[in-house]
This record gives C-alpha cells, structure tokens and sequence, in this order.
C-alpha cells in the first residue's frame, strides 16, 4: 500500500474492521485522539501532558511529584478522554485545532493514523497504563541555544537565561533538569514497559547526545526488538557519543525516521540555532548517507519570522545537491513564543513570501510524491494570511536587540532581508 501523507485511514487496520462507533471517533469526532489511551509526554522539567503538543498550561500533572501510573489514571487524563469520546474540545489541543483549520496535517491526525488499530483501548474507560509510544523528555541537555527555544528545553540556554533574567531566577534553577524525582527514576519506571514499545520519539534538549537514548537503543537490540519505531527530532548537530556512532546503532532496526531541525543554511542557521557549526551538519548528512542510505531523513524546520523567506532557498539548495529528495521536508508552524510567529510580519513582506512560496510550490509539485512539502508551504501561506499580528513586531525587536546585545551579535549581518520588520 502506498503511503498517503494526507490520508486519515488508520495505516495498520482495514476500516472494514472498524466498528461504527469508532469509525465514527476516527473519521468524524474532530476532538478524538489515539495519544490519552497510549501515550504520555513529560518535559525534562516534570510537567506532563497527553502529548507534546499540548497547550502548556493545560498538563496532567508532573513527573517530580507523581509516578507515571499516578499521572496516567488521574482525574486531569480522565477528563481529557471522556471530553474526547464525547466530541468536545480540549483546551490544551488548541494548537491541533488551529493547524487542522490552516491545512495542516496535524499531530491529533497523525496519531489517529498511526495508532488506530489500538482504537479498542477507548472500550475502557479507564484503561492500564500501558506505554506504547513513548515521548519522555528525559533531560534538557542540549548544546544549542535556539533563538524561540529557552532554558526548560537547552541547558545551554542557562547562561543567557540568567543574564535575561538576574540572580534570582538562577537561585530557583539549575542547568540541568531532570524529568524525574532523581536522574535515573524515569528510566526505572519505563523499563517495564519496553514490552509494549511501538514507538519512541526522541527530542530534547538533543537525544543524539543522551545517555537514555543509548541506553535505550541497547536494550532494544540486546531483547531483539528491532521492529520498534524510532522518530526523532534532532539538531543533527552531533552524532558520535563516547565512540558510539548512532548510524551504526541505527542500522539495527526496521523503521527509523530523523527529523533534523535544520531552518536554514550557513551563518543564517548559526544565527538561528546557536553553536551549530554548518560545515558539521552537512558532513554529518554526508556521512549518513553513506553508512545508513536507507533510514528516512527529512528536514523539519521551525517556519519563523526568522527563516520565513530564506527557507524554499535552503530545501532546494539540498534537493539539488542530492541531501534531500523533493518530499523530505515537514514544516512545524511556530505558534509559540508568539512574537516568532510569521503572522507578525508586514503585509508586503507576508505577499513576497506567499509570491516565493507559490513559485517554490510550482517547482514541486512534479516531484513530491508524497505532498508533504507541497502541503506545508501551502498551509503556511494560509496560516500567514489568516490573522494579522503585527502588533507585535515592537515585542520581536525588543526581544531581538537583548539577545542580540547578549551574545554579541547582529541579526542584520545574518539575516539582512529582517530590515523590513525595522521599518
């Protein structure tokens, strides 16, 4: 069967098995999502939700007071389920909503998809805990400092954090944070569920230099279970921890998908995401490639003010030199911090880019098979002209010039088309 980006039948069950009523959650119930009955996110600062793109204040509970089972048959969850089933909205997937009303294909979608052959959880209404695709968020390591990411997702961040914020804010925090109440209590509660292990998403801080994601990887392999799903979201900044080269552990299992955040090009993606050295990031694609040719890649980067115009520049510059194919492109609308967002910028600048953007769709729509890319700048254009917030274009400068002053740096000699949003 061919793989239909866009396409909501779920990918491991034939809807001719499905029953009415959860034909019906799948299909019709715009509320409805698979994650609550499988899943569980917690950021390395403790904060739990039903999945990683819940709306912040919305969580379940926290990973630093409460055991996962705690969090998983409590009554915040609770609700989240039975509000589901019942077709109302959830406040905390506000996000999903509102990508699913500009075109996009969105996380609750996805979930559905990929995890509707489990749709039988959703007869019990209260079910086990029992992680099948796991998102844990096990520390904020990182060594990036991103421009719209802060200290809960990058130690790297700390620093600057504490020179944005003052001594007191460093008293109340430290550079690493742990999800769990101690370094290894998370681990030791995931453990046992390895067994029921479909799916794991690693992100950050950055995976590719954690000592659980390692950790992890070979405990799959020793109990030989290499149909485990790996996904990841990753700076693809570094790829060898401590004489480890994750190609190599990669080549071990069935499915694996790396999703490298990667915005822009050269000194524009060093200005972006602090400390990445671009030389690296193409050395190291380069090298994938040739050890393990047949894992999906794709770039999915952060759509911002930032890298608004530059982005069809950089996707075609690596389709062209062979990095990408036309397809490996998943574009993630910024939507927070909202003084990021490209809904902010001037209306000639938002005709520009949509001009740019048409003209890129053009180009790819011959080759990309799966849509993605097409889709993505198509709902960028739509989720760009829907609204206009421009207003805060003051709160994007005055962020800007702090950080900018902070780190030493100017944004007009990376990104000198940004002169438009200082006009």
């Amino acid at each position: 069967m061919v793989y239909n980006y866009n396409g909501k039948e779920p990918i491991n069950i034939a809807v001719d098995d499905l029953t009415d009523a959860q034909k019906h959650l799948i299909f019709e119930n715009k509320s409805f999502c698979m994650y609550p009955w499988l899943h569980l996110h917690a950021f390395p600062t403790g904060e739990a939700y039903p999945c990683c793109n819940t709306e912040m204040p919305e969580l379940v509970g926290n990973t630093r007071h409460n055991t996962l089972e705690e969090i998983w048959h409590g009554t915040k969850m609770q609700d989240v389920r039975n509000k589901m089933l019942a077709g109302e909205h959830v406040k905390g997937c506000s996000r999903c909503y509102e990508q699913e009303d500009n075109g996009f294909f969105s996380m609750r979608m996805s979930a559905n998809k990929h995890f509707g052959h489990h749709i039988s959880l959703t007869d019990n209404p209260t079910p086990p805990m029992k992680m099948i695709y796991w998102d844990i968020r096990f520390s904020n390591l990182c060594n990036l400092r991103c421009r719209s990411c802060g200290h809960i997702f990058s130690s790297n961040w700390y620093d600057d954090q504490i020179k944005l914020a003052g001594q007191d804010w460093a008293k109340n925090n430290t550079r690493i944070n742990f999800a769990g109440r101690s370094e290894d209590d998370i681990w030791n509660q995931l453990e046992p569920q390895i067994d029921n292990l479909e799916q794991v998403y690693f992100a950050g801080g950055e995976p590719l230099i954690m000592e659980e994601h390692y950790r992890l990887l070979k405990e799959l392999i020793k109990r030989g279970r290499h149909d485990v799903r790996l996904i990841y979201n990753t700076n693809f900044t570094q790829t060898v921890y401590k004489k480890t080269n994750v190609f190599e552990l990669w080549r071990e299992f069935k499915s694996v998908s790396v999703g490298a955040s990667l915005d822009a090009m050269g000194k524009h993606a060093e200005y972006i995401r602090k400390n990445t050295v671009w030389a690296d990031v193409e050395r190291n694609r380069e090298e994938m490639l040739k050890i393990c040719p047949r894992v999906d890649f794709y770039i999915s980067p952060t759509l911002s003010v930032m890298n608004a115009l530059h982005l069809p520049i950089f996707h075609r510059d690596w389709v062209e030199r062979g990095f990408l194919k036309p397809q490996d492109l998943n574009i993630n609308i910024l939507q927070d911090p909202p003084h990021y967002r490209i809904d902010i910028l001037p209306f000639q600048y938002k005709v520009d880019i949509q001009e740019l953007y048409l003209e890129h769709i053009d180009w790819l729509k011959p080759q990309d098979h799966l849509k993605r890319a097409t889709t993505g700048f198509e709902s960028a254009i739509n989720f760009m002209m829907a609204d206009d917030k421009s207003k805060l274009i003051p709160k994007f400068i005055e962020k800007t010039i702090k950080l900018d002053k902070i780190r030493n740096e100017n944004i007009m000699e990376y990104i000198p088309e940004m002169r438009y949003m200082y006009e």
